[in-house]
């Protein structure tokens, strides 16, 4: 239904009220808004004769009764007096500014500090502390709804711990408002409230915990300012994790935006951090002593001092105190606590220690810096654990080097100077206390992590609940301090600006977005737009990131402030001066839409945060210093880590290089849940994705970086704002003039509206200001007027269809629904909702404000109503069981009666004590059996039991282990993603830059080469004017006639230019006048235009304003009208509800007047009867009298028998006798039937016992069947986990074959590129050689020509053509070893294609061994959960023939019973039919009557009981057929199952059997692999030898032609000398030459041999010449008879030359593989062989020549042994 604006307390008004109520909307009354507020009056109406302007309205002030004349504009509608304080700021009739503040001030005043604001809350500060917030308190609001509670902050905390109950999503709870608004305090409670009422699992979390959580973070994080004595300095996010019962099961503290230079450097009148002051006043003297504080400093730079007034430090000595207690709860142990002490203590002593000035702009060389009191610093480095020169260097040491080095977001080379020399240096002062600060921010961040240590656990965690606290918007002109806000400051406000634009995304845009989405068309009025002025001009980012220019491109302060510390000069003015120029006021432009406003003071400017309500002065001096890296504050992590005392290293040697710090910002990114991983994770992503990855090292750029993390680890979960606004300022000043003036419109002077006696009083301006820049109005007007309750179609469908059955019955319950929107049109049809409450979207349905909430009530009552019949119909089942057990119990009694009774019978019976003697002795021995057999069975089951659990224990922790890891490998993949992400947006916005600037290049090349032609015309310009001078000079020097013509010419050409150009400018200035007059006109018209603009602005202005106002009021009417027409629906309901009840009373009037009358008709109908009674009464009297006129008269007769009776004595004392003996046979009749019963009895309580131990043991199954099936299910979960292991680990293997694969293709591809350029390589050579082949055939050609005239010589020819032979021998080895080559090249190809071949089958083989392995895993699995089944089925098939062989038995029994009952049956009608004949024979012979009738009764007696017989033993035979049934049906179950698992044994045996081949073919496609890279390498080593020896023949060719020119200059030589020769020869010429001639044979005949090596040698790669060496030396061919002359041996060593030269090179020796082994040639000796004859120097010239020419040679030169 729509809103009603009427609270739910006075919904039944008094005729006084309604009175009341319409005089109020006669009066029409308003609020008037002034300076110092609003006041209450009521609008006139204008008079007929004198009009009002427009724009102007009148008011009579209530207060004074004052008329005034004022704007339209201020003038805003009032509520009437039902609407005072209500509860829900949604529910005013009028909602504007002034009514929501009147609402605030009267619920503030009467100690009402909460108020709804819609789906928001309202807080306002108290200025003392309520008692609102106790446990009692919290126990009222636990499982309440919002809608049933009043407003608190713990509805807040219940209502967002009922949601995330529901809908299992993340919530999280959003503090806003100013600093000193309770945001801190509010979160205290928030947290409070959730420990204490959800509970916790272990006591993981708890109020106790909490308590001491707050007291440490408000030690160490808080301070006083001048807004707040105990400000929160950094932000917080507290997480709460949950179970899935909905306790507390593990939590974790996040922390960002820490003000770590408060430490040593803060505004004045502020305190450092509270810890210090706690430290300082500790009365635990060891702990003074330890630290040295028994003498404390007089000053100290950091302004660390001990409290001087006795109670304040009485007040800091319990605080400590309480310090200390909390961290012992926290689990922070002795030493880490001493850590902390030392810590804090070593910064006070650096504080006391102080440092020298540095000069800010002086050369190195006029002084270092240092300490200033050495002997404090002593101190501090003695508690640091480190030495005075290490602190110091820390410190200072760093600055002699030059100036800082820039950020990191740049590179740059190694060799390349950061800034310049030109940048300032940090002073010594500045060295200090950023080593301070650095010191105190690894503190708090280790503080963080021992406190997350604390609260963590690694229970299962569903859902979180987050609740986010952080520094509240610092003004220090509302504190009364003339001063400019600093950068932190800044850092806050920008966080907070930055929450309120997220809060007005959610509540207000996201929400107009979603109405688009859906079609849905709202009327609300122009909103502002969303996005901030305040918050670009301080964050907006460049897309230029890699640059350092200063370009046009309007960016942030942030951005702004890093290029200006990164520029050579930079500093605050140039600065402020850019800031100015992308976001200051401009010329021409409207004044009041900038968010940046110059101040009067220097290095000043202002800011307006949210949307111009809250304009700071900040007070830039120093912040490029802040923002540059300092080296001393990365120098303490160092200092920490590396300390001599182990209680510091050990906290902070691990911290090095952890990830558990982002950039040294964002701590308490521990974790051990899933959830506190992902918030980490989505931390780190904020840190590495985009500019991010690049900026995150900048200083100045994490601020937004910490602030992105803070709302990106929010923004997925629900969210629940709390806005906490100040009722005051807290200054001496007097702030409040510039509020109302910078936020109220109105100038309006008039006295404030007098308050009521006894309330709190309000700061109304510092409200409406808080109010508007919170945009809460803009929130509510969307909360009214639009639809913020919705659900997705088939959600309500199914979570309403119960409060309309009718449907449900229609359709059924498993009617599938086709079309959900249709559905749920049909069941809001059939709700009777109002038409203007809900919506339908194309997604889902959207609901009013509190439509919602009453479908919700209807659902608990129909539900509570259902849930109550099922408990009745449950308790009305269970009361017919007990009936049931109590008549058991009942028969039960009896029979136990009975036994009784027979027990005392037979106990004095002999025989029966010895059968109750003997009995337990019996049952001892089988009880011990059955104990023993029992004991055994639960000693296996315990064994079975344990090693159950140690399995699952160790498959958990595995899981667990995994699942952090697959956490982690995610993590870094996100991070390498994201971090590969930005280096992607990073390379695209270079190249756009780099295609930017080609363009920009194209352009000037453009340009430069049309300045270069215009520049060349006018050279030629110049040029044509010099010719044209230099003609008219030369005309000047000749006399003729032709130059003067042209002389004439050219001067009355010169006289028209000048007249032309006379003209020219005479026209131009006309047309410049011209055009002058008409600019002058325009102007003026452009100035009219103007004027009218500015005013038609105005008025569009008032008339938007206007509009807006009159919209606001009509949307606030319609809504009233909605609410007015909901509430006549409801009356309309409720009427024609009545109606139908007034019908359904008439009926039953009418019903009633109609039995009425039959029952008159019954009742003379009755009477008559009576009557007709009554007669036949009296005739029945008479009947009697009658009857006992005859009785005498009998018994007159009997005494008359009687007398005779004594005459037949006899015949009756025999007639006794028999009597007597039918009465005995009667009694044992009786005790016969007794025992029947007994028996009877006793089989029906074994058939209850048997009924009862059979749903027992169903029962029992039931619970084995389910433990199984989540055994099953278990297991079935690990084995799929540990199948995503192996298709892990399989992925991994395909992975690294693949690898493997491409390694060897990267092989064979180098391979053949080897090849081709061997190839070419071989092909240059081979024509190189072909060209020195060439040109050695024409040397032999012309050594040939020189021979023939040599007839004489015939040695030496032949020696040529031995040489030619080689040669040619040569080439023929050459030219098959490139055939071979090529021959193994395409050997080695087709081994390739064959590997390649290989590889592919190899890889389809294993992908279907693959899938085989898995199919065989598959039916294995699936074997082992059969195999589980058959033998459950087996068990209970034995166990259900166990139970069938014993109910057969009984069966058995009891049919035998029924024989024996019915053989009995028959005897016992046999005595029935003889004692009915005697009864017969008794009743004729006038027996007693009484005796008759009690045997009849038994008879019938004993008659019911063979009834109940037969239905027994019916009921039994039918129970029997069951169990036959039951037993058919088990064996067929059992044979089934029996053929399903011979069908899988066989499938599995068939699967097995196709392994095998797999795997044999597998076998064999390894073995023709290894096979293949065997050849391969067979080859490659054939190819590497193949290679060896072209290079030996390449060697030996070159080898062979210097020869051929040594043998050239040899045979000269020889033709010189041929004289001489045959004068020395002479004597012995012709043994010489026949001799020579067999030597010369000799060579032909190795030469011939060796054609047949030369070919081996290209086959094998090898030379094989050595062979013939071996055999020429062993032969003796240099015996020492056949070198007797010296011309033998001349022959011999040439021969030598030409058989040794061609094939091996000088000095080598060849082993028996033709290989080199060693240098064993010398020219001119020659030494293989020990039988080496005795050598002379040469004696022949032409040797002496050849030796000559050889000695020069590298080879000749290294040879010998």
């Amino acid at each position: 239904a729509p809103l009603d604006p009427v609270p739910a307390a006075a919904q039944a008004k008094s005729e006084e009220q309604i009175a009341a109520e319409e005089a109020w909307y006669e009066t029409e009354k308003v609020w008037l808004v002034h300076r110092d507020g609003f006041s209450l009056g009521s609008q006139l109406r204008p008079e007929a004769g004198s009009p009002l302007p427009e724009g102007k309205v009148k008011v009579k002030l209530d207060h004074d009764g004052a008329i005034l004349e004022v704007e339209e504009d201020d003038v805003e509608k009032a509520n009437p007096p039902s609407c005072d304080r209500v509860e829900d700021l949604a529910s005013l009739l009028y909602l504007n500014e002034s009514s929501t503040l009147h609402t605030l001030r009267q619920r503030y005043g009467g100690n009402l500090l909460h108020t709804y604001a819609g789906p928001t809350m309202v807080i306002i500060n108290p200025l003392s502390s309520p008692s609102m917030y106790s446990e009692k308190v919290m126990h009222m609001f636990k499982g309440c709804r919002r809608e049933d509670t009043s407003p608190h902050i713990y509805a807040v905390a219940q209502a967002a711990y009922r949601s995330m109950l529901m809908s299992r999503q993340d919530q999280a709870i959003v503090l806003l408002g100013a600093s000193g608004s309770g945001k801190t305090t509010n979160c205290q409670h928030l947290v409070q409230y959730l420990a204490t009422i959800a509970g916790s699992t272990g006591k993981v979390f708890s109020a106790e915990k909490w308590q001491a959580l707050y007291t440490i973070l408000e030690a160490f994080g808080n301070s006083s300012t001048g807004m707040n004595g105990n400000a929160t300095r950094f932000s917080q996010i507290i997480s709460l994790d949950f179970d899935q019962a909905g306790q507390v099961a593990s939590a974790s503290v996040q922390t960002l935006l820490l003000e770590k230079l408060r430490v040593a450097r803060r505004p004045a009148n502020e305190t450092t951090f509270n810890v210090f002051y706690y430290l300082l006043a500790c009365s635990d003297s060891t702990l003074r002593t330890e630290l040295h504080f028994n003498h404390l400093a007089e000053n100290n730079v950091f302004g660390i001092m001990s409290p001087s007034k006795p109670e304040e430090k009485q007040k800091a000595t319990q605080q400590f105190s309480k310090l200390l207690a909390a961290m012992k709860v926290m689990g922070i142990s002795g030493d880490e606590q001493k850590a902390f002490w030392l810590i804090l203590g070593a910064i006070y002593h650096l504080g006391a220690a102080g440092a020298t000035k540095g000069n800010k702009l002086g050369a190195i060389n006029q002084g270092r810096k240092q300490f200033a009191r050495h002997e404090w610093a002593q101190k501090a480095a003695y508690l640091l654990g480190c030495s005075l020169e290490e602190l110091s260097s820390a410190i200072f040491k760093h600055q002699s080097k030059g100036t800082l080095q820039r950020s990191t977001s740049f590179r740059q080379g190694p060799d390349e100077s950061p800034l310049g020399d030109s940048g300032p240096k940090l002073t010594a002062l500045e060295c200090l206390e950023a080593m301070a600060a650095g010191l105190y921010s690894e503190l708090f961040t280790l503080l963080i992590s021992l406190l997350n240590r604390a609260l963590k656990s690694s229970q299962h965690s569903v859902c979180s609940v987050t609740v986010v606290d952080t520094p509240g918007a610092q003004n220090p002109e509302l504190a009364g301090q003339s001063r400019g806000a600093t950068f932190e400051e800044l850092c806050h406000n920008y966080a907070q600006e930055r929450l309120q634009q997220l809060f007005h995304q959610r509540t207000f845009a996201r929400e107009l977005e979603r109405y688009k989405e859906e079609n849905i068309e709202l009327a609300l009025a122009d909103a502002e737009p969303s996005s901030s002025g305040s918050i670009a001009a301080v964050d907006q980012s460049s897309h230029q990131v890699r640059s350092l220019a200063r370009t046009d491109e309007a960016r942030g302060l942030l951005w702004l402030l890093e290029e200006e510390a990164l520029q050579p000069g930079g500093n605050e003015d140039t600065l402020l001066e850019r800031l100015f120029s992308y976001y200051g006021p401009q010329e021409g432009a409207k004044k009041g839409h900038n968010p940046l406003l110059p101040s009067d003071k220097p290095r000043h400017f202002l800011l307006g945060h949210n949307s111009g309500t809250n304009w700071v002065e900040y007070d830039s001096t120093g912040w490029l210093n802040y923002v540059k890296h300092n080296p001393a504050s990365q120098n303490a992590s160092v200092l920490l880590q590396e300390s001599q005392k182990k209680v510091i290293s050990s906290l902070f040697s691990g911290r090095g290089g952890s990830a558990l710090v982002l950039s040294g910002s964002v701590a308490g990114l521990e974790g051990g849940s899933q959830l506190a991983l992902r918030r980490a994770t989505s931390m780190r992503k904020t840190f590495t994705t985009g500019v991010a990855a690049v900026k995150k090292k900048s200083l100045c750029i994490q601020i937004k970086l910490q602030v992105d993390a803070l709302i990106d680890s929010i923004k997925k979960s629900k969210l629940h704002f709390v806005h906490c606004f100040l009722p005051k300022a807290g200054g001496s000043g007097d702030p409040q003039a510039v509020l109302c003036r910078r936020v109220s419109g109105s100038e309006l002077e008039l006295p404030a509206e007098h308050c009521e006696a006894g309330l709190m009083q309000l700061d109304v301006p510092l409200l409406r200001a808080q109010l508007r820049g919170s945009r809460l109005l803009d929130a509510l007007r969307m909360y009214r007027q639009g639809y913020p309750d919705h659900m997705v179609f088939a959600e309500f469908r199914r979570r309403f269809d119960v409060l309309a059955p009718h449907l449900t019955k229609k359709h059924g319950r498993n009617y599938i629904v086709v079309d959900e929107k249709r559905a749920v049109e049909e069941l809001l049809e059939s709700l009777d909702l109002e038409k203007s409450s809900y919506h339908m979207g194309l997604s889902r349905v959207f609901f009013r404000a509190g439509s919602l909430a009453r479908l919700e009530e209807q659902r608990d009552t129909q539900t509570s109503r259902n849930i109550t019949l099922f408990q009745a119909a449950c308790r009305g089942f269970l009361a017919r069981q007990h009936f049931k057990k109590r008549k058991i119990q009942d028969l039960a009694i009896r029979c136990v009666q009975k036994n009784i009774k027979k027990n005392k019978g037979v106990k004095d019976w002999p025989w029966w004590k010895l059968f109750t003697t003997v009995r337990p002795l019996i049952e001892v021995q089988l009880t011990e059996d059955q104990i023993r057999g029992k004991d055994e069975e639960i000693q296996q089951l315990k064994s079975k039991l344990e090693k159950v659990e140690k399995e699952r224990n160790e498959l958990r922790l595995n899981s667990d282990r995994l699942e952090s890891r697959i956490t982690e490998l995610t993590s870094e993949l996100t991070d390498e993603r994201n971090t590969g992400e930005s280096a992607s947006q990073l390379l695209d916005a270079e190249t756009a830059e780099r295609l930017r600037a080609e363009k920009e290049m194209k352009d000037l090349q453009a340009k430069y080469d049309a300045l270069k032609k215009q520049m060349e015309s006018m050279e030629m310009e110049v040029m044509e004017a010099r010719l044209i001078r230099a003609a008219e000079l030369n005309g000047e020097l000749d006399d003729d006639d032709s130059g003067g013509e042209w002389r004439l010419k050219y001067e009355r050409a010169v006289r028209e230019i000048d007249f032309t150009k006379k003209r020219l400018q005479q026209e131009l200035e006309d047309k410049l006048e011209v055009e002058q007059q008409g600019k002058r006109q325009l102007e003026r018209k452009l100035a009219d235009l103007q004027a009218d603009s500015e005013e038609s602005q105005r008025a569009l202005q008032q008339l938007k304003k206007k509009c807006q106002r009159l919209a606001a009021e009509l949307q606030d009417t319609k809504l009233h009208l909605e609410g007015q027409q909901g509430r006549n629906h409801d009356l309309e309901k409720k009427q024609r509800r009545f109606d139908s009840e007034l019908s359904q009373a008439h009926e039953e009037a009418q019903r009633e007047r109609l039995q009425r009358e039959k029952l008159s008709r019954e009742k003379d109908v009755l009477v008559a009867e009576v009557f007709g009674l009554k007669q036949l009464l009296e005739d029945k009297d008479s009947d009697i009298t009658g009857l006992t006129q005859k009785a005498e008269a009998l018994e007159a007769e009997l005494q008359d028998i009687s007398s005779q009776e004594s005459k037949d004595e006899a015949s009756l004392a025999k007639v006794k006798k028999q009597l007597r003996d039918l009465e005995a046979k009667v009694k044992d009749q009786e005790e016969e039937l007794d025992e029947q019963a007994g028996t009877i009895q006793m089989l029906e309580q074994a058939k209850l016992r048997l009924e009862m131990e059979m749903e027992r043991l169903r029962q029992t199954h039931a619970k084995e069947v389910e433990s199984r099936d989540e055994e099953v299910e278990e297991i079935r979960q690990s084995c799929q986990k540990k199948l995503k292991q192996m298709e892990v680990q399989l992925e991994e293997e395909y992975e690294d074959k693949q690898k493997v694969l491409r390694e060897k293709r990267e092989l064979e591809s180098k391979l053949s590129a080897v090849s081709e350029q061997a190839n070419q390589r071989d092909f240059e050579t081979e024509k190189r050689l072909r060209r020195d082949l060439k040109r050695t055939k024409a040397l032999l050609a012309d050594a040939q020509i020189m021979l023939d005239h040599l007839k004489n010589n015939a040695p030496s020819k032949r020696e040529i053509t031995q040489l030619k032979n080689q040669l040619e021998e040569s080439e023929f080895t050459c030219a098959a070893a490139v055939k071979a080559r090529k021959s193994m090249e395409v050997e080695i190809e087709d081994l390739h294609l064959q590997i390649d071949d290989l590889a592919k089958a190899k890889a389809a083989l294993e992908e279907q061994l693959s899938r085989l392995q898995r199919e065989k895993n598959e039916v294995q699995s699936r074997l082992e959960e059969d195999q589980e089944d058959m033998n459950e089925l087996m068990k209970k098939h034995k166990a259900a023939v166990a139970q069938a062989s014993r109910d057969l038995a009984q069966m058995n029994d009891l049919q035998a019973q029924l024989e024996e009952v019915s053989k009995e049956k028959q005897e016992l009608q046999e005595k029935l039919q003889g004692l009915q004949s005697q009864l017969e024979f008794l009743e004729q012979s006038m027996v007693d009557k009484s005796l008759v009738s009690r045997q009849e009764a038994k008879i019938r007696e004993l008659e019911t009981r063979l009834e109940f017989e037969r239905t027994q033993v019916k009921r039994l035979e039918s129970l029997a057929t069951r169990l036959k049934e039951n037993m058919e049906k088990l064996t067929e179950e059992r044979d089934q199952r029996a053929a399903a698992e011979n069908r899988e044994k066989e499938q599995n045996k068939r699967l097995q059997r196709q392994l095998r081949d797999v795997k044999e073919e597998m076998g064999e496609l390894a073995k023709k692999e290894a096979e293949a890279s065997r050849k391969k390498h067979e080859l490659e080593m054939d190819l590497e030898s193949l290679e060896a020896a072209n290079q030996s023949l390449q060697s030996d060719l070159k080898l062979a032609f210097k020869r051929i020119g040594d043998l050239q200059a040899a045979i000269e030589d020889e033709m010189e000398s041929d004289s001489n020769e045959d004068l020395i020869n002479s004597d012995g010429d012709s043994d010489v030459d026949s001799e020579l001639e067999e030597r010369v044979d000799g060579v032909k005949s190795w030469l011939s041999k060796n054609k047949g090596s030369s070919k081996a040698l290209s086959d094998d790669g090898s030379l094989k010449g050595s062979r013939w060496v071996q055999g020429w030396w062993a032969q003796g061919w240099w015996a020492e008879d056949g070198l007797s002359s010296a011309g033998t041996w001349t022959g011999l060593v040439a021969a030598r030359d030409v058989a040794f030269g061609a094939v091996f090179p000088p000095g080598a020796c060849v082993d028996g593989q033709g290989r080199v082994k060693q240098l064993c040639l010398h020219w001119g000796h020659v030494s293989p062989h020990p039988r080496e004859p005795p050598w002379s120097p040469f004696p022949h010239p032409t040797l002496k020549a050849y030796k000559a020419s050889t000695a020069s040679t590298p080879s000749a030169s290294s040879a010998g042994l």
